[in-house]
C-alpha cells in the first residue's frame, strides 16, 4: 500500500461525514477525500443494482484521483454493493456494518439488540448476520426508518417536527426492551439528540463512526499505510448542494470558512455516468 495517499470516503450524502470526523480525530495525519451524492441520495429507497452501480461509479471517480483505500461510509451501499465492490477493485474497501455489529454485540447487557436503518439496509438482513457472528445468542430487532435520512439532508435535525417524526418512527421498538441500539445508517448520528430522548437513557445508541475509524488505524497499520506527514487540507466532493455540505463540514469537521470554500468541489453526475470502466 502507497502510505502517501488519502483516504476516500464516500455515502449518498452528508451523513457518512459523521465518519470521516471520526476517522480525521483518530488519525489527523492522514488525508480525507470524502465523496457525498447528494444528488441521487437517499440510497434508502432504491433497488440494490442500482445502489450498487452508484457505489461503483464514485469508486471509479475516488481512484482516479488516487486514494489508498475506500470506506463505504453509507449503510446501504455497504449492504447491497461490499461484494461486488470488492470483487471488482483491487483496493482495501471496508463497510460501516461489521464495526457497529461487533461494538453492539460488546455493549449490549441483556442480549437484546435494535437496529434501525433504511428500507434497503434493513431488508438485506446485513445486521442481524454481523451481530450473530458476533454472537449467535443476541436478540436482534430491525426497523427501517426512511423518514430520516431526508431530514438530515434538509438540515432538519432537532426541533418540534422532528422529534414527531422520530417518535412515530421508533414506537415499535419502545415495547421490545432493548438496551443497545444500532445508528445503521450514517445519517442517524445527526438525530442522536432526538432518539435518546425518544427511547430514554437505558438505551445505548451506537454509531458506525468511531468503531469504522478503528478498522481503518488497524488495517493501515497492519498494511504500512499510516501517513506519517499531514499530505494537505481535506477535500469534499458532492453531485448536489456544496452549501449544504459546507454547513455540515463546519459544524461536525470544525472547518474554517475559508477551508470550506477551498475544499469543496461539486462534481455533475454525467462525469460519473462517463467515467471509464
Amino acid at each position: 500500500m502507497q502510505h502517501d495517499l488519502p483516504i476516500g470516503i464516500f455515502d449518498s450524502g452528508v451523513g457518512g461525514l459523521t465518519v470521516a470526523s471520526a476517522i480525521a480525530k483518530t488519525l489527523p495525519n492522514e488525508q480525507i477525500f470524502y465523496f457525498g451524492d447528494m444528488a441521487r441520495c437517499p440510497y434508502g429507497n432504491r433497488n440494490g443494482k442500482e445502489v450498487t452501480e452508484f457505489s461503483v461509479q464514485i469508486v471509479e471517480y475516488l481512484l482516479q484521483l488516487g486514494v489508498k483505500m475506500i470506506v463505504v461510509a453509507c449503510n446501504t451501499a455497504t449492504a447491497t454493493a461490499l461484494p461486488e465492490l470488492r470483487r471488482r477493485f483491487d483496493i482495501p474497501i471496508i463497510g460501516v456494518i461489521q464495526p457497529g455489529s461487533r461494538a453492539a454485540a460488546k455493549e449490549t447487557e441483556s442480549g437484546r439488540v435494535g437496529v434501525i436503518g433504511t428500507t434497503v439496509t434493513i431488508a438485506s438482513g446485513a445486521y442481524e448476520l454481523a451481530v450473530h457472528a458476533a454472537d449467535p445468542n443476541i436478540s436482534v430487532y430491525s426497523l427501517g426508518c426512511p423518514a430520516f435520512v431526508p431530514l438530515v439532508e434538509q438540515g432538519k435535525c432537532s426541533g418540534q417536527e422532528v422529534e414527531s417524526i422520530v417518535h412515530n418512527s421508533l414506537e415499535p421498538l419502545r415495547a421490545l426492551e432493548i438496551d443497545t441500539l444500532i445508528l445503521g445508517c450514517t445519517h442517524y448520528p445527526l438525530l442522536e439528540q432526538p432518539i435518546a430522548k425518544v427511547l430514554g437513557p437505558s438505551v445505548r445508541l451506537i454509531s458506525s463512526a468511531d468503531e469504522t475509524a478503528l478498522e481503518v488505524h488497524r488495517l493501515l497499520l497492519e498494511q504500512a499505510g499510516l501517513c506519517e506527514h499531514r499530505l494537505g487540507p481535506n477535500r469534499y466532493f458532492t453531485t448536489g448542494n456544496g452549501d449544504r455540505m459546507a454547513e455540515v463540514l463546519h459544524s461536525w469537521m470544525n472547518a474554517t470558512e475559508e477551508e470550506i470554500q477551498e475544499c469543496i468541489q461539486t462534481v455533475d453526475v454525467d462525469v460519473l455516468l462517463t467515467a471509464p470502466r
